[in-house]
């Protein structure tokens, strides 16, 4: 059985329905594996732990949304 796991930032319920989805279908598609032999799991983590050019995600994300807000 292939197996995904995406490891991310918090989701909403709809955006995990959609990325479990999605991400099954093209994997299916392109291994040419059945959809029902697939297993995704998601593992949200907050975006203080964890960082990106030495900072943590959500310092790195308020700087982007800042610079690009104008």
């Amino acid at each position: 059985m292939p197996y995904i796991s995406v490891e991310c930032g918090t989701l909403t319920d709809e955006q995990k329905g959609k990325l479990i989805r999605r991400l099954t279908e093209v994997s299916s598609e392109i291994m040419n594996v059945p959809q029902e032999f697939f297993v995704t799991t998601i593992k949200e983590l907050p975006d203080t732990n964890f960082g990106i050019g030495g900072q943590t995600i959500d310092k790195v994300k308020s700087a982007y949304q800042r610079a690009h807000s104008k």
